[in-house]
């Protein structure tokens, strides 16, 4: 996932033509402020509590890798169709 912060609106804008998915936020990275709300809003979209979505790598970079618990890949890819996930 590629991440924007102190973007105008938080969104998720898709998945770019190399499979990675785009996510903008309007927090700051302060404090792990952008990471939150990263949470929130993957979760937010998948309709899932945010628990289940947590930040593996990348805590500090714009490049971050999610994990989805409890989650099918088949959700993931009918939501973002050409997401790359961990099997590809």
């Amino acid at each position: 996932m590629r991440v924007t912060p102190r973007a105008g609106i938080d969104a998720v804008d898709g998945v770019g033509e190399d499979g990675i998915l785009r996510v903008r936020v309007r927090a700051t990275p302060t404090d792990g402020a952008a990471n939150k709300a990263v949470v929130r809003i993957v979760a937010a979209a998948l309709d899932w509590p945010p628990s289940r979505v947590s930040i593996s790598s990348g805590a500090t970079s714009r490049i971050k890798r999610l994990v989805v618990g409890g989650g099918d890949t088949g959700a993931l890819e009918s939501l973002w169709p050409g997401l790359q996930t961990r099997g590809e």
